[in-house]
């Protein structure tokens, strides 16, 4: 119950009754587990309604952000705040910011920039963590986040409020890159696939401590992406088996990952992944096939609160790869 009282202390600061009041109902439909069996998934995690794709790959290093809007609309580019750079890693934290990270600019690099909950990007926040690329990103324990491993085998924690930790190295699980990673169930998370064509996953505990490897389901793959959508479950999409693919793998809100799916859309890789719209995903950008700049897509798929993977939508901004994505808002 623990969520249910922050839940009632963030509502209640400043928010209606009524808005309290709708989230305590779907908070207590989700707890029951209606409607899709087992543990709840998190009203936390579930509730926010926007989501930013920023940096990555044009024909050089990009700090370009775009906005998404809690409809799954792409907002054109926006001009670029703190250092361009691909291959790094964002998430959500302190239930409606975001947070992104780390990256390849003119090398490694470990600096950080937070996104309030207008979606604002700030300049630049020194590093603290070891400099790597490649690595993946996701919230854990409703409000806090975690950057894992990339081409190093730290792990970087962060705070509700944003604080980045110096490095720490997992127990547990093999540390590869180009994986991905998304929140799942009431407040835990998932991270697969990955460098070497893996399908290896490992559960994230709701403290942030990574679980051992757990034989794969699926096609093993890298350069994928994930999100979060429905009722505390989560989809891994797209990605290269050496060959661009358009699978998908479900994640139940146990943390159980399904087999193969057969793609929607435009077989591709190194797009960005985030939740939107209370219960939704969102895929978006990437390329097919290599990285060069004719073969960048300006698209996305959009992921039903089932899901469902949709066709290709042209989408505004700046085709680009390597590029990621988070969720932020609970104003829709």
């Amino acid at each position: 119950m623990r969520d249910l009282y922050n839940l009632h202390k963030f509502y209640s600061n400043g928010k209606s009754s009524k808005q309290l009041n709708n989230r305590c109902k779907s908070f207590g439909y989700q707890v029951l587990g209606f409607g899709s069996g087992g543990e709840a998934g998190s009203p936390l995690a579930q509730v926010t309604q926007k989501a930013l794709m920023a940096f990555g790959s044009v024909t050089a290093v990009s700090n370009l952000s775009n906005l998404i809007s809690s409809s799954g609309v792409v907002a054109s580019d926006t001009a670029g705040v703190g250092t361009a750079r691909d291959n790094a890693a964002g998430t959500g934290y302190g239930t409606d910011k975001a947070i992104f990270g780390f990256g390849w600019s003119t090398g490694n690099t470990g600096i950080t920039n937070l996104v309030s909950n207008s979606g604002v990007v700030a300049t630049d926040t020194a590093a603290v963590g070891t400099g790597r690329h490649g690595l993946s990103a996701t919230q854990y324990g409703s409000d806090k986040a975690i950057f894992i491993w990339g081409n190093t085998t730290q792990i970087n924690l962060v705070s509700s409020s944003g604080v980045v930790a110096s490095d720490s190295t997992a127990a547990a699980g093999t540390a590869r890159s180009y994986a991905s990673a998304s929140p799942y169930g009431l407040d835990k998370a998932i991270f697969a696939y990955g460098s070497g064509y893996s399908n290896t996953s490992n559960l994230i505990s709701s403290s942030g401590v990574i679980g051992s490897d757990v034989s794969g389901v699926g096609t093993a793959r890298s350069a994928l992406t994930s999100a979060s959508f429905g009722n505390g479950q989560a989809i891994f999409a797209y990605g290269s088996t050496g060959t661009n693919v358009s699978l998908s793998n479900l994640v139940t809100n146990l943390g159980v990952v399904g087999s193969d799916v057969t793609g929607v859309g435009t077989d591709r890789q190194t797009q960005a992944g985030a939740s939107y719209g209370g219960d939704k995903g969102i895929f978006v950008y990437g390329s097919n096939p290599g990285s060069a700049a004719a073969n960048r897509l300006a698209i996305s798929n959009l992921v039903t609160n089932k899901g469902v993977v949709g066709t290709d939508n042209a989408v505004a901004g700046t085709a680009r790869t390597y590029v990621p994505g988070a969720e932020y808002s609970l104003t829709a």
